[in-house]
């Protein structure tokens, strides 16, 4: 964007502009940091375009009319395709991810086995006090029908 030599934007609309660039530029830098998919070298661009519209046909904004998108981006084809670095560092990534939920996973399976080997040692113990006093209480029982003679 043109500035006045005070370093000031040349219009209040240039000023909005300016503001959204920036605001755009905050949202895609914090997107970066969690979602590594996204191509560092295209974020510029994707930001223009968010702002200002797409491109019109044959021409490159703000390098004037001579530019042609080709001679200015290179091929089409390559401009929003990760590396290969980039993609074997986004499968090391999600195949660290996957180690570390399935050590979390079975972590969680032993505490819950556990816990489930501690509940049944305590239900074994109440079932087998539960047995005595029955045993006892039947005991007392017998005794009260036969009394001793």
């Amino acid at each position: 964007m043109h500035r006045k030599k005070d370093g000031t934007p040349m219009t209040s609309e240039a000023a909005e502009i300016m503001e959204k660039l920036k605001d755009k530029k905050v949202e895609y830098e914090a997107t970066t940091l969690t979602d590594s998919s996204v191509n560092f070298e295209d974020i510029d661009n994707r930001i223009i375009n968010k702002v200002l519209g797409p491109e019109r046909y044959g021409r490159v904004r703000f390098q004037g009319s001579g530019v042609n998108p080709t001679q200015y981006f290179g091929s089409t084809l390559h401009q929003y395709m990760p590396s290969r670095n980039q993609s074997e560092a986004e499968v090391q990534r999600l195949k660290d991810q996957i180690v570390h939920i399935q050590a979390s996973t079975d972590e969680q399976i032993s505490q819950l086995r556990a816990e489930a080997t501690v509940k049944e040692a305590e239900q074994n113990r109440k079932y087998n006090e539960l047995q005595l006093q029955l045993q006892s209480m039947m005991i007392m029982f017998q005794q009260f029908q036969n009394p001793p003679s």
